[in-house]
């Protein structure tokens, strides 16, 4: 026999999904299966033909030989299938053979099919066979056609992914994928994985229900900087949980009510011109937050989330820039006075906010810059230097004397 070849499959889906590669397979076999059975009953069909074809043509060269020759290897064939029947048990025939044993046992009469090493009551059946196969159509099982695991998957992911969706929003945004199923088939694939209607389901996690707040949450903290002289010096800031856009509002040694309060005013008119509006501002427990620093935010319709005592992880996103910020900046240089570190963390703020890529926004800048056409002359500063690279010309600027570097495209 030879090769069966099984062409490609296609998938039911209209649209391809990105889902495991696994389900992917799973389809392809299911939808398969069909295709298979008709490859095998075509390369049978063709086996036999060709094994007829060759033993007519052996008929025809026996036509030309002598009588007497041809009885003496007929008994010679005879006594070698008798010995063969000895040495080996049950004989296993192709579908190919069984075809043309049958065939020839309707050129034969009965009396001489003891020749064919087979009952006649195994002939009759094999020919019995084809009969109810040549005259057998195909049909599918009555019922629906049942879902494929890909369009199951799916389903489940949407479910699982959207706690508020019912089954027929489900359906429609199916339908918008090019996947047509019923709200019953829905139903009942969820049913069967464990999920209930859409207001019985399991609402948001924290970290669901936390970055749903985070667009209008304003945090605040102050971290101590020790300059040469050992003089410690305040630094206040604030941080926007949801662009992790920051701003330092000051920098003192005496970090007093009336200088609290007055950072509290600049930095409510900073959010005003870049247009954000906190409805709530996350602090810890300081003494230095006085209830004048709580009223200028109570003015602007800000609530005040105080953290529990001794929980930094409360103020996390604060507490993280704190680590950023020394770790970046202030652990590499030496600070020699109040104006010094005013001008030092004014530079890596906007490095901070304009330039630097984030890995809770997926590798996005808080606030990228809109900067207009560089033009380049022959001869630049030593903070400008040029890399080549095969997409064009990148300028490097350095901040902070080089402890800083930022790239972009030279246009």
């Amino acid at each position: 026999m030879r090769a069966i070849s099984v062409p490609s499959a296609r998938s039911v889906r209209k649209r391809d999904h990105p889902f495991d590669q696994g389900l992917h397979r799973a389809s392809i076999v299911s939808t398969t299966v069909g295709q298979v059975r008709g490859c095998r009953a075509r390369g049978q069909l063709w086996a036999f033909i060709y094994l007829a074809i060759r033993r007519l043509f052996e008929l025809v060269v026996l036509s030309f030989r002598a009588e007497g020759s041809k009885e003496i290897e007929l008994l010679a064939l005879r006594h070698e299938v008798a010995i063969l029947r000895r040495q080996v048990g049950r004989t296993a025939y192709q579908p190919a053979d069984r075809a043309l044993l049958a065939a020839l046992s309707r050129l034969l009469p009965r009396s001489r099919w003891a020749s064919f090493g087979v009952t006649p009551g195994t002939l009759l059946a094999w020919h019995r066979r084809l009969v109810a196969k040549h005259w057998t159509y195909p049909h599918r099982s009555p019922g629906r056609p049942p879902v494929d695991d890909e369009t199951t998957a799916l389903v489940v992911c949407m479910a699982e992914e959207n706690s508020r969706w019912g089954y027929r929003r489900i359906q429609g945004e199916l339908l918008k994928l090019g996947v047509c199923l019923a709200a019953s088939s829905i139903a009942r694939i969820m049913k069967d994985h464990g999920l209930g209607p859409a207001p019985r389901r399991h609402g948001p996690t924290r970290r669901q229900f936390l970055r749903a707040q985070a667009s209008g949450v304003l945090a605040t903290a102050l971290f101590t900087v020790d300059t040469v002289l050992l003089k410690q010096l305040y630094v206040l800031f604030f941080v926007e949980l949801a662009r992790r856009r920051v701003w330092i509002t000051g920098v003192t040694a005496h970090p007093h009510a009336a200088w609290v309060t007055q950072q509290a005013r600049n930095v409510t008119g900073d959010l005003a011109d870049a247009d954000f509006t906190a409805n709530f501002l996350v602090r810890d427990r300081d003494t230095k937050y006085v209830a004048s620093f709580d009223e200028v935010f109570g003015s602007e319709d800000t609530e005040i989330l105080k953290t529990p005592y001794r929980t930094p992880n409360a103020n996390a996103f604060a507490e993280r820039f704190v680590r950023t910020v020394r770790s970046e900046c202030l652990d590499h240089l030496l600070i020699l006075n109040e104006a010094h570190l005013e001008r030092v963390l004014r530079s890596y703020a906007r490095h901070y906010n304009h330039h630097r890529p984030h890995q809770g926004l997926s590798q996005e800048i808080p606030a990228p810059e809109r900067l207009a056409p560089l033009t380049v002359g022959s001869t630049c500063g030593p903070q400008l230097r040029y890399l080549r690279c095969r997409a064009g010309r990148i300028r490097r600027h350095d901040r902070l004397g080089g402890l800083i570097h930022e790239y972009e495209r030279v246009v």
